[in-house]
C-alpha cells in the first residue's frame, strides 16, 4: 500500500483588536500592529483567515470588545472554521474567561502568542528558564480562564513550553515553581556578573547589538565576526544571548553581544524574566543600534527600543545607528536620535561593513595611537609583548636597538614613553 505524506493542518486563527484613538501609535491597535500580530501568528505556525478591528473609545472591562462586534466574530467562527481567536492586547483574566465561554473556542492574547513563540525559540537552559518564568507569572492570575480555554484543545498556540503541564496545578504549587525559577535565574545572573567583572579586568571592550526584532542583528554579527549564528527572516528567530569576538585594525579586541530583539507591547513579565540577559546592554561600553531601514515603521521601532532601553537603565552610552537592509530599499531616511555615529549597511551583501568597523574603532574606548620607538636589544621581552598585543606597522633593526612603528593603547604608551622617537 502506498503511503502519502499528509501535511499537518495549521491552526486557523482570527485576529481582533480595538482602536481607541486615546493611545500613541505604539500602544494602540492600528493596522500596523495588526500586521505585526499576523506575522507573529505565522511565526507560531498558524494560518490567519480573518482580521477584525473595532473603533471604540473605551475597552469593555468584561469582554474587551463591544457586544455587536463579538457577535459578528462569533458568526464567522463556523463558516471560516476558526480554531483560535487572538487579541492584539493583553486580556484580563475575566475577559479571557468571558470570551472563551462566549465563543466556545480557544481565546488568547498577544502576550500568550509572544510567550509561545519564545517557548518555541529558546534553546539554552537559561533561555528556557526565563521563558517558563514569564509563562508562570502570566498564567498564575489566569488559571481558571486559561485552564478552561486550553482544555478544549490538544495543542497549538499557548500550549507550548515548559509551563504547559502546570496549568492544572494549584496556585501554591505555581508560586513554588516561580520561586525556584527565580532562584535558578539569580544564580545564572551571579555567573554573568562574574564574567563581566573578569572581562573588565582584562580590559575587554563590549559592544551590544540592540534593535527591533528581525532588524538583522544576528546577520550583522555573522558578517562582522564571520560566525554562524542562526539568522532567519522571522520574528524572534534567535532568543539566546550570543557573543563573538571582533579584532579591530589596531588589535583591540571587541566582544560583540547579540541580545533578544524588542517588539511593541512586549510583555512586562518577559522583560522581567530576561532582565539578567538584557543587563548586558547596561554594562556594555557601546551600543550598536540595528535599524531595519526598509521597514516604513522603523521610527516607531526606534521608539519601542528606546523605551525598553530606558526602562532597563541602559542610557548615556555611545550609540552607533546602523541602518541595515539598504540592499532592498531605494533610499534611507534618517530618524531623529542622539546617535554618536550612523552608517548605512547591508549585512546580507556586506556593503559598507568596513565603514561600520571604522565607526566602532573610533567610538570604542581605548583607541590606539601611532608611535615610533627604538627598544634596546636587552628588552626582548617587551618587543615580544608588543608583537602579541599591539598592532605592528613597521619594524627594522638599528645598531642601537629595534625600531618599531606601532599602534599603542594608553597603558602601552606609558611603558614605551622613554623609547619614543620623533
Amino acid at each position: 500500500m502506498e503511503l502519502k505524506n499528509v501535511e499537518e493542518r495549521k491552526e486557523r486563527v482570527l485576529l481582533a483588536g480595538v482602536h481607541t484613538g486615546k493611545l500613541d501609535v505604539i500602544n494602540d491597535t492600528t493596522e500596523e500592529s495588526m500586521e505585526e500580530l499576523s506575522e507573529l501568528a505565522k511565526t507560531a505556525n498558524a494560518e490567519v483567515v480573518a482580521t477584525v478591528i473595532q473603533n471604540k473609545s473605551d475597552l469593555e472591562p468584561g469582554t474587551y470588545m463591544g457586544e455587536g462586534k463579538i457577535e459578528e466574530i462569533k458568526d464567522m467562527i463556523e463558516p471560516l472554521e476558526i480554531d483560535t481567536i487572538i487579541f492584539d492586547d493583553e486580556l484580563s483574566p475575566i475577559q479571557i474567561r468571558n470570551l472563551a465561554e462566549f465563543f466556545g473556542i480557544k481565546v488568547i492574547d498577544r502576550t500568550i502568542l509572544i510567550l509561545d513563540i519564545f517557548a518555541m525559540r529558546a534553546r539554552s537552559g537559561e533561555g528556557k528558564l526565563q521563558v517558563e518564568l514569564a509563562q508562570q507569572k502570566y498564567r498564575l492570575p489566569r488559571l481558571r480562564g486559561l485552564g478552561m480555554v486550553l482544555s478544549r484543545t490538544g495543542g497549538g498556540i499557548g500550549t507550548r513550553g515548559p509551563g504547559e503541564t502546570k496549568l492544572e496545578s494549584d496556585r501554591r504549587h505555581i508560586n513554588r515553581r516561580i520561586s525556584a525559577l527565580e532562584s535558578e535565574i539569580k544564580e545564572i545572573k551571579k555567573h554573568r556578573e562574574l564574567l563581566r567583572t573578569r572581562r573588565k579586568k582584562d580590559g575587554m571592550v563590549t559592544a551590544c547589538l540592540v534593535g527591533y526584532t528581525n532588524a538583522g542583528k544576528s546577520s550583522l554579527m555573522n558578517r562582522l565576526t564571520k560566525s554562524d549564528v542562526l539568522a532567519e527572516n522571522k520574528l524572534f528567530a534567535t532568543l539566546d544571548t550570543t557573543s563573538r569576538g571582533l579584532i579591530l585594525e589596531d588589535n583591540r579586541k571587541i566582544l560583540l553581544i547579540d541580545t533578544v530583539g524588542f517588539i511593541r507591547k512586549l510583555p512586562h513579565h518577559l522583560i522581567d524574566a530576561f532582565r539578567s540577559t538584557l543587563e548586558e546592554t547596561i554594562e556594555a561600553d557601546i551600543l550598536i543600534y540595528v535599524i531595519d531601514a526598509s521597514n516604513p515603521q522603523f521610527e516607531n521601532h526606534i521608539k519601542v527600543v528606546n523605551d525598553v532601553l530606558s526602562d532597563l537603565g541602559a542610557v548615556g552610552k555611545p550609540i552607533i545607528a546602523v541602518y541595515n537592509k539598504i540592499d532592498v530599499c531605494e533610499s534611507v531616511e534618517r530618524a531623529c536620535g542622539d546617535f554618536d555615529a550612523s552608517v548605512d549597511i547591508s549585512a546580507k551583501t556586506g556593503k559598507n561593513i568596513d565603514k561600520l568597523i571604522d565607526a566602532i574603532s573610533d567610538i570604542a574606548p581605548g583607541k590606539k595611537k601611532e608611535l615610533c620607538v627604538v627598544i634596546p636589544y636587552n628588552e626582548g621581552t617587551l618587543v615580544n609583548d608588543l608583537h602579541i598585543n599591539q598592532k605592528i606597522l613597521n619594524e627594522e633593526y638599528l645598531e642601537e636597538g629595534t625600531k618599531i612603528s606601532l599602534l599603542a593603547d594608553n597603558i602601552t604608551y606609558e611603558k614605551l614613553k622613554n623609547y619614543i622617537i620623533k
